[in-house]
Formats: structure tokens, C-alpha cells, sequence
């Protein structure tokens, strides 16, 4: 299977149409059409039906593998990259919203290196670690909420590094004005029939938590896919939902209730892969 015909494939599968990939690759729909009979002669199986075009289920299938794949080709390809390219003069650092980055740390490496540009990135937390391991990002800083002995979820990458760099505690975000404000504490399944704000690059997403308290429930409220954290916490003010946060991120008008089981910690990672000198040093200032 040549990553060219797959990147073919995931594109007509995406885009529904042989026509529309053609465009978006810079081939003639002929090609398209031609690279994906090669593919299917190869894996031995029909993979798309043509009129109107839809994925059969030996397609649905290799879609699944196919996305990983790519990805693992292009982290390889940056890794190499990394390690047998010119020294940067550019160093940028990804973060999801409610990180907590350190701000202080990230401007007193770059005084320290005035030849070299940082650049802050702030996007969701689907997003960072692959631009880490594709080389969009230099490192990435990705938070979540998790079991204090289990990993953050991250997509499979490949070789990226993972250090832990920060635990907060993990509370729900309520309204001041919520019925259950003025709780010690709560527990997470019993939250199962509460609406939750649908904010998959802020927050921790209803599947997650339903995971999390082994229940079912969680519905969607209100969905925002964004990343910007001053309107993330405006819409649990105003009641579009609860959520699960770092105690020390919450903003005034909101109330954080501790999570008494499961124990759950707020986690921020820093992934990376080969590091250049300047990105080594922002490394090292986040490293406790």
C-alpha cells in the first residue's frame, strides 16, 4: 500500500467524491480514479462504491488504518529531519488552553537567546500532539484529565518523549448560583444525568467521562469547538454546562467542586520529539 495511493484514498473518502479529490490533490479525476483501482488491486477488495461514491466495509476498515499511517510516515519523516537539518532559528511551542503554560519560563529562554524567534501556539488538545509529531510544532504542551497512574490520551504518533510537568487537582466547574455550589465534594456518576458543556478542545469530552465514572449519561450541552478559554469559562457562568477543570483555572462567577471518586488529577504533558538546541532549553525550563 504506497502512501500516495492512501493519501488518495482518505481524500475521496473524506471529500465523497473522485471529482472533488482530484481538485484538492492537483490530479486529473482520472488519476484519482486509476490510483484507487491500483489500491484496490492491491489490498485484494473493493474500498469505495463509485455512484454515488461511499465506502464499502473492507474500506471503512482500512480508513481506520489509514489515518495512523500517514501519520506515523510524516512523524517519521520530521524526526529525520529534526536530527539532520540546519539549527533552527525558530522555536514553536504548541498549547492547549488550559495547560497552564508557563509564560514566565517560555520569555526568559528567549531573552536568553535573542538570535532565535519563539512563537506561542494555543490550539486543542487534538490537535498539538500530531503538529508535534509531523514538525509543525518544536513541542507541545497538552493537558487532560486522568487517573492519577494512567497517561493522558494522546493520538499514536509514533517516537514521541512525554514528561509530566505539571498536576493540578481536577474539580467541576458549576455556576456560583448551582444547586450544588456549595458541595465538598461530588461524585463523578452521580453528575451522569447533569448536561456538560460538548468542548472536546477545552475540556474533558462527555465519552471521556462517561468512561471515567463507568456510567452512562453525560449529555452533550451546548457544543463549542473552540479553544479560547475566556468564552469557554463564560459559557459555564451563563449554564450551558459543566465541566471538568484544574481547580486553579477557574475565573470569578464559578465554583469548583471537588471530584471525591474517582480520584482524578489534571494532568499538563510536554511532548517532543529529536530536540534542537533551542527547544532543549524550553524543555528544560518547564521540567520541574
Amino acid at each position: 500500500m504506497e502512501p500516495h495511493l492512501l493519501r488518495t484514498f482518505a481524500a475521496v473518502a473524506r471529500l465523497g467524491s473522485f471529482s472533488a479529490a482530484a481538485d484538492e490533490l492537483g490530479y486529473t479525476q482520472s488519476a484519482v480514479s486509476q490510483q484507487i483501482a491500483a489500491l484496490e488491486q492491491d489490498v485484494g477488495a473493493a474500498l469505495l462504491r463509485r455512484r454515488p461514491v461511499a465506502l464499502t466495509d473492507a474500506g471503512s476498515r482500512l480508513l481506520e488504518h489509514t489515518g495512523p499511517i500517514l501519520l506515523r510516515l510524516a512523524a517519521a519523516r520530521a524526526d529525520v529531519a529534526r536530527l539532520s537539518g540546519p539549527p533552527p532559528a525558530a522555536v514553536v511551542l504548541g498549547a492547549t488552553p488550559l495547560s497552564g503554560v508557563d509564560v514566565t519560563a517560555l520569555v526568559a529562554v528567549q531573552r536568553a537567546m535573542p538570535r532565535v524567534s519563539f512563537t506561542l501556539h494555543v490550539a486543542g488538545r487534538s490537535d498539538i500532539a500530531t503538529r508535534v509529531a509531523v514538525g509543525t510544532l518544536d513541542l507541545g504542551l497538552v493537558d487532560g484529565v486522568t487517573a492519577p497512574s494512567d497517561p493522558l490520551s494522546l493520538p499514536d504518533t509514533g517516537q514521541l518523549s512525554t514528561v509530566v510537568v505539571g498536576e493540578r487537582p481536577a474539580v467541576v466547574a458549576l455556576p456560583v448560583s448551582h444547586p450544588l455550589a456549595g458541595r465538598r465534594g461530588l461524585r463523578l456518576a452521580d453528575l451522569a444525568d447533569a448536561v456538560w458543556l460538548d468542548a472536546p478542545e477545552v475540556a474533558t469530552p462527555p465519552a471521556q467521562l462517561r468512561a471515567l465514572a463507568r456510567a452512562e449519561g453525560f449529555r452533550n450541552g451546548l457544543a463549542y469547538p473552540g479553544t479560547d478559554a475566556a468564552v469557554f469559562w463564560a459559557l459555564i457562568a451563563a449554564g450551558a454546562g459543566l465541566a471538568l477543570v484544574p481547580e486553579p483555572a477557574l475565573t470569578p462567577g464559578l465554583r469548583g467542586v471537588p471530584v471525591t471518586e474517582p480520584r482524578l488529577v489534571h494532568r499538563t504533558d510536554l511532548v517532543h520529539g529529536s530536540l534542537t538546541t533551542p527547544a532543549a532549553a524550553v524543555r528544560a525550563a518547564f521540567t520541574p
